[in-house]
């Protein structure tokens, strides 16, 4: 079965979820359940989305998008300076 992809709001509104029922004093074995994810998958979206807003999550991934933008641009810019170093090496 493919793993499911969860947009940042869907992960927020099922964290508040899993709150609300844990301190209704839930398993959170069944909490897990109830949000259809793995309890590895819920520590790890509270170690990621804890505490945050949705807006604050849409922001996050706007930022890790351009982030990775910037980081490939300045990948090529390295290399194309390395080619034009060892062309004018050369002569």
């Amino acid at each position: 079965m493919p793993a499911k992809k969860f947009k940042a709001e869907e992960i927020i509104g099922n964290l508040r979820e899993a709150e609300v029922l844990l301190s209704q004093g839930v398993a959170l074995e069944e909490v897990c359940r109830r949000i259809d994810v793995t309890k590895t998958t819920y520590y790890r979206w509270r170690r990621e989305y804890g505490g945050m807003r949705v807006d604050q999550a849409q922001r996050l991934k706007q930022l890790e998008n351009e982030n990775a933008r910037l980081k490939k641009l300045v990948a090529e810019l390295s290399l194309d300076n390395q080619i034009l170093k060892e062309a004018a090496s050369r002569n």
